[in-house]
């Protein structure tokens, strides 16, 4: 894959993680600074960054965390460490998926997705605001950006005036939904709770997120279980990962929480742990469709964490859970299409481009851009066989 994203927002204070091959060369760990692609493997000597992903990294914990971003701070600064020009190289996949998790903590997203879908039901379900709800989704299927999307056949609701038979075939209703994923770093035994204070130690750092889904496939299946086949076709990562330690000047307040959450849910001293301040821009075929604020999400990645282990399941390097749609209270801050129907705007059609932008306030002032997702809609295959 080929970043398209230019240097604005990738300063000394940001240096997100990847994974890259230069020309004639093997794929190794980088950073990227300005329009550059920094070779930590050869400015470190570390053969954890040696390697065509950022697992081992992932696996060295805080402290090992702390120690890699110094030196990669050194070292794009330093003349004689190999350098590329962003353009020249090719990005893959930064990690190896582990286990996917994708909640549903927008209540702006929760409230306008019931409108369409259930609208004789009440808004929200009953445990909505006590507990982050999520699906467990699958890993396999967790795409790096720029690849293709392939639009997915399976059943629909029956037609109102068939026998009863559900309909088959390529989904009409593909959408997008722009998410933050996390990616988990140090893991957890099996048995234990990460507690929601202790979300840093195991987590790594973020990346953007698509969560295509199949509207048809999704409504039709999703009676009594959650999604399946409507979601777990495609998911798109971006190839830059942002570690934590480049947001430290993006932590606010989430709005508030009613009631107040049980105390597993809740920091050591009884406060709602904090959201972070990303800016998402939803952009199709070059159209800005809307901009997504995640400040407004009701339920904190920390929160998110700390429920997905409350009953000792574990976590480990690799694994990434997702905040599920952000959307915001007003009609251009929807994040996903499914929303955006009530206001005339249709699904996605064969061919067309998704690009989801996000940037934050950097560390020392300004704005830090992360990594974007961009995939392409390609035509159902295997169509004759419906």
């Amino acid at each position: 894959m080929r970043d398209r994203q230019g240097p604005e927002g990738f300063g000394a204070d940001h240096l997100p993680y990847g994974v890259f091959s230069p020309p004639g060369g093997g794929p190794r760990v980088g950073v990227r600074y300005a329009d550059r692609v920094v070779d930590l493997a050869a400015a470190t000597g570390l053969p954890a960054l040696a390697t065509g992903s950022l697992d081992a990294l992932l696996a060295l914990g805080p402290s090992g965390w702390a120690q890699v971003r110094e030196q990669a701070a050194l070292a794009v600064a330093d003349a004689g460490v190999p350098a590329y020009d962003v353009a020249t190289v090719a990005l893959h996949a930064p990690f190896t998926v582990g286990d996917y998790v994708d909640f549903y903590a927008s209540e702006h997203h929760a409230r306008n997705a019931a409108a369409v879908l259930r609208p004789d039901a009440p808004a929200l379900p009953p445990a909505w605001r006590h507990l982050p709800i999520g699906y467990h989704g699958r890993a396999q299927t967790v795409v790096p950006s720029g690849t293709p999307v392939v639009r997915p056949v399976g059943q629909g609701r029956p037609p109102a005036d068939g026998d009863g038979t559900p309909a088959f075939g390529p989904t009409r209703r593909l959408d997008l939904e722009a998410e933050l994923g996390f990616v988990v770093g140090a893991g957890s035994a099996l048995g234990e709770r990460v507690a929601v204070d202790a979300f840093a130690d195991h987590v790594f750092g973020v990346v953007g997120l698509n969560d295509w889904s199949a509207r048809d496939l999704q409504g039709w299946e999703m009676a009594p279980l959650g999604p399946f086949l409507g979601k777990s076709f495609a998911t798109s990562v971006s190839l830059w990962v942002t570690p934590l330690a480049a947001l430290t000047g993006a932590w606010t307040d989430l709005p508030g929480q009613d009631p107040t959450p049980l105390p597993y849910l809740r920091s050591a001293d009884g406060s709602t742990p904090r959201g972070l301040d990303v800016a998402v821009e939803v952009v199709l075929d070059g159209e800005v469709l809307s901009r997504p604020p995640y400040a407004s999400t009701y339920w904190a990645p920390a929160q998110m964490l700390a429920h997905l282990t409350v009953n000792g399941a574990s976590v480990r390097p690799g694994d990434l859970f997702a905040s599920g749609t952000i959307s915001g209270p007003g009609e251009d801050q929807l994040g996903s299409l499914l929303e955006m129907s009530t206001h005339g705007r249709g699904f996605l059609e064969d061919g067309q481009e998704v690009v989801l932008r996000y940037s934050a306030p950097g560390p020392a002032g300004g704005r830090i851009t992360l990594g974007e997702v961009r995939g392409r809609v390609q035509p159902a295959r295997h169509v004759g066989d419906t």
